[in-house]
């Protein structure tokens, strides 16, 4: 590597990235989150999300990817930037910045490495005590996802080709941990354009590739 040409007196923080992922199970509709346990200090033996430090050479979502496959062998098609977290404090080993992603995957097996030595899925309302400040950071993920429930058709990712408006409804009642009124949420689904009916398949629909914008609206 060509030797830096500026250096600066005052320190830097490192900078970390974490995966907060959703994974649906389709055959009892519930939605859980990935966690591994850490094979490391700091919080040897916690639970926590994949994650770990940025290289020099590599983008955050890049790192973000990489860190999820060697630490559970999960390759996640997207991910979606959630928020940046950066207390002070919230790693005791230095000032860490930890960018964090989200994404929605189905169900599937995946297993610890790397410095992981477990992986798990966890359903949301049954979560153990976890490191660092990955608490509030699920409870961020929750609540940014549950938002654009509201604004946005979600679940696309745990979706075939086609799909009906009940496989639909189930996720988003997996999402709210709640049942949703079907009327309310039919209407809204359909009246956005965002999804259009298959014509050889009576009752399924297809995600539209142009659709408007939607509202918000109350079915939970």
């Amino acid at each position: 590597m060509e030797e830096l040409k500026y250096h600066y007196k005052y320190p830097h923080p490192s900078v970390t990235t974490d995966c907060v992922i959703f994974g649906y199970d389709g055959l009892v509709h519930d939605m859980k989150v990935l966690l591994i346990k850490r094979g490391r200090e700091p919080y040897k033996g916690k639970w926590a999300f994949p994650g770990g430090f940025l290289n020099i050479d590599e983008s955050a979502e890049d790192c973000a990817l990489r860190e999820l496959y060697e630490e559970t062998g999960l390759h996640a098609a997207h991910v979606k930037q959630l928020h940046t977290f950066s207390e002070p404090g919230r790693d005791p080993r230095e000032r860490v910045i930890s960018i964090a992603y989200y994404s929605f995957v189905c169900l599937q097996d995946v297993k610890g490495q790397d410095d992981a030595t477990a992986a798990n899925w966890f359903r949301l309302d049954d979560i153990p005590p976890l490191a660092f400040d990955h608490e509030q950071m699920l409870k961020v993920a929750v609540k940014v996802i549950r938002r654009e429930a509201l604004f946005n058709i979600i679940g696309g990712e745990l979706l075939g080709d086609k799909f009906s408006l009940d496989e639909l409804r189930r996720i988003y009642e997996a999402v709210f941990c709640s049942a949703i009124n079907k009327d309310a949420f039919y209407k809204w689904v359909v009246g956005s354009g965002r999804v259009i009916s298959v014509q050889e398949s009576p009752g399924y629909y297809k995600f539209n590739s142009v659709w408007k914008a939607v509202s918000a609206v109350s079915f939970v």
